[in-house]
C-alpha cells in the first residue's frame, strides 16, 4: 500500500506556495489543493515543482484521501468566513484524530471558537501564527502554534524542520498554549511590528525634513545602525528600500504615496489592550497613524490652511544622528515592554501560562520583528520570570538611562519643527508616566468623585479603603 503524503496544504497564494516548497526541501511529501483549479495547475507546472514529492488535487475528497493518518491539513487562506467554510467542507472527509491547522492571520477568538467546536468532533485544531512573509515561508519562518496540544506530537517534526533557526541553531518555533494562544501571540507580534515600522518612519521623516538629508544618506545611517544594538530585519530592509533606484536612477521611495495600508492585526492588538486594561499607547498610536496617513486629501487642505514654523537645523549632524539612534533604541524598548505586558496579562486572563522568554526566542529569526535584542529580552525573563515590565530589567534600565537625554532632544526638535512623531512621543510619555510615583491622576479621581460620587482612596490610608467628599456641601469626607 502506497504511503500517503505527510501533510496537505490548502491555499496556493504566495505564503502557501513557499511553505510547500520549504516542506518539500526538508524531505516531507505534500498534497496541495486550491479553490481555483487554475492556481493548482500553474503551481504543479512550475519547474521547481515538477518531478518532486508534491501532489496536486482538484477535489477535496481526493486531497484528503491522499494524506497519511492522522491527516494533517494546513490552511493558508484568508481569515474569517473562508476558514470556516473550508473547515465545514473538509469535515465530511475527516476522521477522529485528524488535524486542521490554520496558518493564516486569524483573530484569536475565532481560533478559540474553532478549537472548541472541533474538539467536540474529536478533530484536533491548531491555530498557528506564521511570520516572515514570502522569504520566511520559503527559507524558514517563525511559527507560533497553539490549540489542541494532542496535535503537537504529529506536527512538531514538520514545524521544527521548516522553521527558521536562530544563530545557536534553535528552531524559531515552540508550542505556545491552548485555544487561540498561537494566534494571540502572532497578533501581538504584528502590533509590535506596527510600532517598529512607525518609529523607523518617524526617524526617516526627521532626517529628511529637519536635517535635510537625501534618501541615500539616510540609507547609510540605517545600514550603520544595523551593525550595532539596532541590528534587525526591519532596520536592514529600511536601508535597502531607501537606497533602491528605478531604471532612471531615481529613488523609488520618493515616488511612493504617503498612505500606509493595514490588514487589521494591529487594530486587533489595540482593541485587546483596551479590553485587558493594558496601556499599549505606542502600538495603538502606530495604528492611528496609519489611519491618519489615509486622510491624504484632508491633510493637503490642512497644510494649505496652517503655516508651520520652519525650524532650521543647526548644530552637529553627527551628534543629532546619535540622538536619533538613542531615540529609536529607547522607543523600541518601550514598544516591546508594552507588547510583553499585554502577553503577560493575556497569559493570566486566558490561563495560557505563556513562556515570555521562549516567545522572544521564537521571534529571533524568520519573522518581521527579528532583532538581536530579543536575546536580551529572553535573558531578562530568565533572570526574573515575574518581571513586571522590561523597563525594570537591569539591562534595559541601563539602556534607557543612557538614551534619555538624546531621546528627549529628538522629540523636542520634532515638536518645535512641526514634524509629527506620534510614537516617539508616546514612547517617552509612557516612560515618564511609568516612572512617576506621584502623578496628577489624583485630580481626575477628585473630579470623578465630585460629579459622580465615584469615591477615591487616600494617600494616608491603606489601599482598598474608599472615601467620598460632599463637595457641594460642607466638604465632609466619609469612608464609603
Amino acid at each position: 500500500m502506497t504511503k500517503g503524503s505527510d501533510i496537505g496544504l490548502i491555499g496556493l497564494a504566495v505564503m502557501g506556495k513557499n511553505l510547500v516548497l520549504n516542506m518539500r526541501d526538508h524531505g516531507f511529501s505534500v498534497s496541495v489543493y486550491n479553490r481555483s483549479q487554475e492556481k493548482t495547475r500553474e503551481f504543479l507546472e512550475d519547474p521547481e515543482v515538477l518531478g518532486s514529492s508534491i501532489q496536486g488535487f482538484y477535489s477535496l475528497q481526493e486531497f484528503v484521501s491522499s494524506l497519511e493518518r492522522p491527516r494533517k491539513i494546513l490552511l493558508m487562506i484568508k481569515s474569517g468566513d473562508p476558514v470556516d467554510h473550508t473547515i465545514n467542507a473538509l469535515l465530511p472527509f475527516l476522521e477522529e484524530g485528524d488535524i486542521i491547522i490554520d496558518g493564516g492571520n486569524s483573530y484569536f477568538l475565532d481560533s478559540e471558537r474553532r478549537f472548541k467546536e472541533l474538539k467536540s468532533k474529536q478533530i484536533f485544531f491548531v491555530g498557528a501564527g506564521i511570520s516572515g512573509g514570502e522569504e520566511g515561508a520559503r527559507n524558514g519562518p517563525s511559527i507560533m502554534p497553539g490549540g489542541d496540544f494532542r496535535a503537537w506530537e504529529f506536527i512538531k517534526p514538520i514545524f521544527l524542520s521548516i522553521a527558521a533557526k536562530s544563530q545557536d541553531g534553535k528552531p524559531c518555533c515552540s508550542w505556545i498554549g491552548s485555544g487561540g494562544a498561537g494566534h494571540y501571540v502572532k497578533m501581538v507580534h504584528n502590533g509590535i511590528e506596527y510600532g517598529d515600522m512607525q518609529l523607523i518612519s518617524e526617524l526617516y521623516g526627521l532626517m529628511r525634513d529637519y536635517v535635510r538629508m537625501s534618501s541615500d544618506e539616510i540609507a547609510l545611517v540605517f545600514d550603520d545602525w544595523n551593525n550595532c544594538e539596532l541590528e534587525s530585519y526591519l532596520v536592514r530592509i529600511t536601508s535597502e528600500v531607501l537606497a533602491a533606484k528605478d531604471k532612471n536612477n531615481r529613488s523609488i521611495i520618493d515616488s511612493i504615496l504617503d498612505v500606509a495600508g493595514q490588514k487589521g492585526t494591529g487594530k486587533w492588538t489595540a482593541i485587546e489592550a483596551l479590553q485587558a486594561d493594558v496601556p499599549l499607547s505606542l502600538i495603538t498610536g502606530a495604528v492611528f497613524s496609519r489611519y491618519l496617513s489615509g486622510m491624504k486629501e484632508e491633510r493637503i487642505l490642512a497644510k494649505e490652511a496652517f503655516s508651520k514654523s520652519d525650524l532650521e537645523f543647526s548644530g552637529s549632524k553627527k551628534e543629532f544622528l546619535q540622538d536619533c539612534f538613542h531615540a529609536l533604541y529607547a522607543s523600541k524598548i518601550i514598544s516591546y515592554s508594552q507588547g510583553f505586558s499585554l502577553l503577560k496579562k493575556a497569559s493570566t486572563k486566558f490561563d495560557w501560562d505563556l513562556d515570555l522568554g521562549e516567545i522572544s526566542l521564537i521571534w529571533r529569526g524568520g519573522c518581521i520583528i527579528q532583532s538581536v535584542f530579543l536575546q536580551d529580552i529572553k535573558n531578562a525573563f530568565v533572570s526574573s520570570p515575574d518581571l513586571p515590565s522590561l523597563i525594570m530589567d537591569p539591562f534595559f534600565q541601563s539602556a534607557l538611562k543612557q538614551a534619555d537625554s538624546g531621546w528627549r532632544r529628538v522629540v523636542a526638535a520634532a515638536v518645535l519643527s512641526g514634524i509629527p512623531v506620534p510614537c516617539l512621543s508616546e514612547a517617552i510619555s509612557y516612560f515618564d508616566g511609568y516612572t512617576t510615583s506621584n502623578s496628577s491622576a489624583n485630580l481626575i479621581q477628585g473630579l470623578r468623585d465630585y460629579f459622580g460620587a465615584h469615591s477615591y482612596e487616600r494617600v494616608d490610608r491603606p489601599r482598598g479603603e474608599f472615601y467620598h467628599t460632599d463637595w457641594s456641601g460642607d466638604l465632609e469626607t466619609n469612608l464609603v
